[in-house]
């Protein structure tokens, strides 16, 4: 893209800061489009689960009620405790919006369609992801009231709880691979499985460690049957009780890029990304952001379903989960994995 810009005259600084900014937009702009369409997604699924009809009058079938509660939280008062700390309450939907959209610089959507290109694009993810959690905590703190400061208290338990065995689990995925940058992940699985499937999760010692992964990613976006911190029934509405208007929507905003994220994650790290399913010489004719698409569609889904019909757990039992089954099992599942390889000669 910079050479691009070159040709109309630029220097080669300006035209990669032209480049840079019009990558940015290129992937934040739909991202944002993308999460009030699963907004809806998300509403209608749950209304045919509950045997309703979900939104359905603002626009076509309801496609526009997400840009009307835009609007509504966008002309709405800010309004602000007056025993809050105004400086740190402001801040923290920020940190919590920028660093939803921040971790989508490395996410490939073809196999040259990233932003940045880096070795160690997983790192990167795992090293964004986990500031999630200082806006959720700043948010509780900054708020000076107690359910906000409860739900602060679990949000940082319940992160760094299942940050520990999804990091695990990401060690599996790169012994495998033999890289941390994500096109290399996706590539290393084409043919993988039986040597037709596009995918790590059909191997034996993959595929329980994707379960692990994807239920790691339901606690740690703080969606059911794992949402503690905002659970209604204890805490009102959580860290978000004290916020209204816009720093009420970049915290809506930041779950759902968060949760897009996380669908997506499953899909490069164990489907095959943008590969299609099957390794067809006809089905590559298919732009590979189509099958990225379409799988992360599919995990979002499920992510709903699992919304509409499991029950929210108790906070021991989320606790519980995290430290003594997941991490102890992810561990084992390294070192297993990590002999396998080593014996059948996967590094020769």
């Amino acid at each position: 893209m910079t050479e691009f810009f070159q040709s109309f005259g630029m220097s080669y600084e300006f035209a990669w800061f032209v480049a840079t900014i019009s990558g940015i937009l290129l992937i934040a702009l739909p991202v944002m489009l993308a999460v009030a369409m699963i907004i809806y997604v998300d509403r209608k699924v749950l209304g045919a689960i509950m045997l309703r009809r979900g939104p359905n009058v603002v626009g076509p079938f309801g496609l526009l009620q997400s840009f009307a509660d835009g609007l509504k939280v966008f002309l709405q008062e800010t309004i602000i405790p007056s025993a809050a700390n105004k400086g740190i309450f402001l801040l923290a939907p920020i940190i919590t919006f920028t660093v939803a959209l921040a971790a989508w610089a490395v996410m490939p959507f073809d196999a040259k369609m990233v932003l940045a290109d880096i070795n160690v694009g997983l790192l990167y993810i795992l090293a964004i992801s986990s500031l999630g959690v200082y806006g959720v905590v700043m948010s509780g703190w900054a708020s000076n009231s107690k359910y906000p400061f409860f739900s602060a208290m679990r949000a940082a338990a319940q992160m760094i709880s299942y940050e520990v065995s999804i990091g695990f689990i990401l060690v599996c995925v790169v012994l495998f691979a033999g890289t941390f940058n994500l096109n290399g992940i996706i590539t290393a699985q084409e043919g993988f499985g039986l040597g037709v499937i596009n995918a790590y999760a059909v191997h034996p010692l993959l595929f329980p460690m994707w379960v692990v992964f994807f239920i790691s990613c339901l606690a740690e976006t703080a969606r059911a049957p794992f949402d503690l911190t905002e659970a209604e029934s204890e805490l009102v509405a959580g860290f978000q009780t004290e916020y209204s208007s816009m720093s009420f929507a970049l915290f809506w905003l930041g779950e759902y890029a968060n949760i897009l994220l996380m669908c997506m994650l499953n899909a490069v790290l164990f489907w095959g990304g943008w590969l299609p399913p099957i390794d067809w010489e006809p089905l590559y004719a298919v732009p590979g952001i189509v099958w990225l698409l379409l799988k992360t569609f599919v995990f979002f889904f499920m992510f709903s379903w699992i919304w509409g019909t499991v029950p929210r757990y108790r906070y021991d039992q989320l606790m519980r989960l995290g430290w003594k089954v997941f991490l102890p099992m992810s561990l084992i599942f390294v070192a297993v994995i990590s002999g396998y390889l080593m014996a059948t000669g996967h590094y020769s």
